[in-house]
């Protein structure tokens, strides 16, 4: 992706504005205006906990927070400040990279998440996104046993002016994923984006599928799929927790989307995802439009989350 547009922080702080409202109404009345005590930093763990962030977080970014702010009174200001600064600390080692068009051509991504976690729209606005920088895309349907996905998918592709790759319902998906980049490799796409099935109801069978698709496609290129993008959806809270053991043991994920946080009052949830995963946090979603989909920014999420302007 593009770096952050103008007025990104805006959107971000507005999409993080009901999780920022919890945390720090209860932070700053709390602590404002008072010597921090032992009492108090008790209190902000738990207020911490229950905005989803994690009992290993919490208790590190109390600390963090404590050591700042011990027996010291403090503005609101001051309060906000210090708690972006720890959950900063827990974030900037998570933060990472999604840029396809400064890697091989062509770029093959494969997109893996629970239906519904918002997959099938990040992978369109990533698509529109690389069109509009200059890139030739072609997408591909790989969740070919559900057909409003698939419809989902052109929609996507023709607003994006990119190609389009289907199959018949409940066509084999590997095999699909496997044309689709044959004929990226014949016809010079720069980036291919392959859709995915997600239906955990069948986990076992979910998985074998998406092992063998990347199996597949490895026969063209043994490097393939250069990235393997974990859509989560934040609204779910720590069942995304759940998701990502569940994608990150069974496939070799390479970075985490996180979405919906505009729609969650628990934003915090993104915090734990972090320290759980082995992969980087590469973009998150605020908003339905094009532009609410960016480059994860550790500094600016902190900020966004406790209610702070861009520093």
């Amino acid at each position: 992706m593009t770096e952050p547009k103008k007025g990104w922080f805006q959107r971000l702080t507005q999409g993080l504005s009901r999780s920022s409202k919890q945390m720090t109404e209860q932070v700053t009345s709390v602590f404002v205006k008072k010597p921090l005590d032992q009492e108090q930093l008790d209190q902000l763990e738990e207020m911490l906990i229950e905005a989803d962030l994690g009992p290993q977080a919490a208790a590190r970014i109390t600390a963090a927070f404590a050591e700042q702010r011990f027996g010291r009174e403090s503005s609101e200001e001051e309060v906000k400040e210090a708690l972006a600064d720890a959950v900063a600390r827990e974030l900037i080692p998570r933060q990472g990279t999604f840029d396809p068009l400064s890697g091989p051509r062509p770029y093959v991504v494969l997109f893996i998440g629970v239906n519904g976690s918002g997959k099938t729209t990040t992978l369109g606005k990533i698509a529109a996104d690389l069109t509009a920088r200059g890139a030739k895309v072609l997408i591909a349907a790989g969740d070919t046993f559900r057909a409003a996905a698939v419809e989902q998918l052109k929609v996507w592709a023709d607003r994006a002016k990119a190609d389009f790759l289907s199959a018949p319902n409940g066509a084999d998906a590997a095999g699909l994923a496997y044309d689709a980049v044959e004929k990226a490799k014949a016809e010079h796409y720069d980036v291919v984006l392959i859709d995915t099935a997600g239906r955990l109801q069948n986990k076992q069978g979910l998985m074998d599928e998406l092992t063998k698709m990347i199996r597949v496609i490895r026969k063209l290129d043994y490097d393939a799929p250069h990235e393997v993008l974990l859509v989560l959806d934040a609204t779910v809270g720590r069942n995304a927790l759940n998701q990502e053991n569940i994608f990150g043991n069974a496939i070799g994920v390479t970075g985490i989307v996180m979405t919906k946080l505009d729609g969650t009052a628990r934003g915090g949830v993104l915090v734990p995802v972090a320290q759980a995963s082995d992969s980087p946090i590469k973009l998150i979603g605020v908003g339905e439009g094009i532009d609410d989909l960016q480059p994860f920014d550790a500094r600016a999420f902190s900020r966004s989350l406790v209610g702070l302007d861009a520093a």
